[in-house]
């Protein structure tokens, strides 16, 4: 199993945050198997993209809710590191509560 579940929508508040502001938010490790997903779908071409960064955030966007972890943005990010057998994922996470 890569994440801990698949989700298909944001059972947390909204939060607010923008692009820009995600980026005060420092990055940290964080392992796969403890991911919930907020999407069920991924455009392949976003997997297989070589630029698929560039006009994003070079982080994943995680929130935590209730000590859980919420991949709410860079799912073709964790697929990759997957696809790479590597565990962990570099995300920055937003503490919600």
């Amino acid at each position: 199993m890569i994440f801990k579940a698949v989700g298909d929508s944001r059972p947390y508040p909204d939060h607010g945050l923008t692009a820009r502001q995600w980026t005060d938010v420092p990055p940290r490790l964080v392992r796969l198997v403890d991911l919930i997903t907020t999407k069920r779908t991924l455009d392949l071409q976003m997997l297989l993209s070589e630029d698929s960064t560039f006009y994003g955030d070079l982080f994943a966007h995680v929130v935590e809710y209730e000590n859980e972890l919420y991949l709410e943005d860079g799912l073709h990010r964790a697929l990759r590191a997957a696809l790479h057998q590597r565990p962990t994922l570099h995300a920055r996470v937003l503490v919600v509560s």
